[in-house]
């Protein structure tokens, strides 16, 4: 209710905080969609990936930061080289390819299980391609979508998609993780009540509790805990990747008639 009662107020001011209006052009609703889903996929990805690296394959801060700077990288070079491509192949399916690369990235992630740092690498490297090229090319057609005075709205509204895609990446996916976990996890008799209840939330919890547990029920706790959390990594990685690859048909289907301008 208080959804369409915002429209309706926005609809009547002569100066609207937001111009819903905009969303009649399908190519900048669509467009924001892309940019919405495409930052969704990256957050999500990077909130399992991060605790991954450290908490299971126990790496460091500084390392699990260098293993992910080759896909950070390619997202750079990825959004810079789409503007040459972009001259050749029509924008929407640009943006659909590179959804259906953020798609791909969970699609290693499913495959690769627990082989280690190499599968985790080449596919944030994967997603970071097409996390690039969405981005870079969603964005130009959201401005170039829309009458030069409207410019800042425009601008205003890509922005938000893109803040709400972050903020949907982690509670959605990382909820969905951490259910999943909660449901998978067992811990050991022998943990205080606090230790218990944090190593039955989140895998950091448990790691911090098996330190101070004897050897082998350590060993049980972290071992269940990481067997959790991986089950919960592939439950979001699928998720993810259906939702990749219906936003990568609808972004066929909507923009299939923007050109580059």
């Amino acid at each position: 209710a208080f959804g369409v009662l915002f429209v309706r107020r926005q609809l009547r001011r002569l100066h609207p905080m937001l111009d819903v209006r905009l969303f009649r052009n399908p190519t900048f609703s669509g467009s924001i969609g892309a940019n919405l889903l495409s930052v969704f996929s990256l957050v999500g990805f990077i909130f399992f990936l991060s605790q991954h690296l450290q908490l299971v394959l126990e790496k460091s801060p500084q390392e699990a930061g260098l293993i992910m700077l080759p896909g950070l990288l390619l997202t750079i070079i990825a959004g810079l080289a789409v503007v040459r491509v972009v001259r050749h192949i029509r924008p929407g399916y640009i943006v659909a390819g590179g959804l259906l690369l953020n798609a791909v990235g969970y699609t290693i992630i499913l495959a690769a299980g627990d082989d280690g740092v190499g599968g985790l690498m080449v596919a944030f490297m994967v997603l970071g391609l097409g996390v690039g090229a969405a981005e870079t090319i969603s964005n130009d057609l959201i401005l170039s979508s829309v009458p030069p005075t409207k410019a800042g709205a425009a601008s205003a509204i890509s922005e938000t998609a893109y803040e709400v895609g972050a903020v949907l990446g982690t509670a959605v996916l990382g909820s969905i993780l951490t259910a999943d976990y909660r449901n998978g996890v067992s811990v050991p008799e022998g943990l205080s009540p606090d230790d218990a209840a944090a190593a039955s939330e989140t895998l950091g919890g448990a790691v911090e509790a098996a330190q101070r547990l004897p050897g082998e029920s350590a060993q049980q706790l972290l071992e269940s805990a990481r067997a959790a959390f991986d089950s919960g990594v592939d439950t979001t990685s699928l998720i993810g990747l259906v939702l990749m690859l219906v936003a990568a048909a609808g972004a066929v289907v909507i923009l299939r008639r923007a050109t580059a301008d």
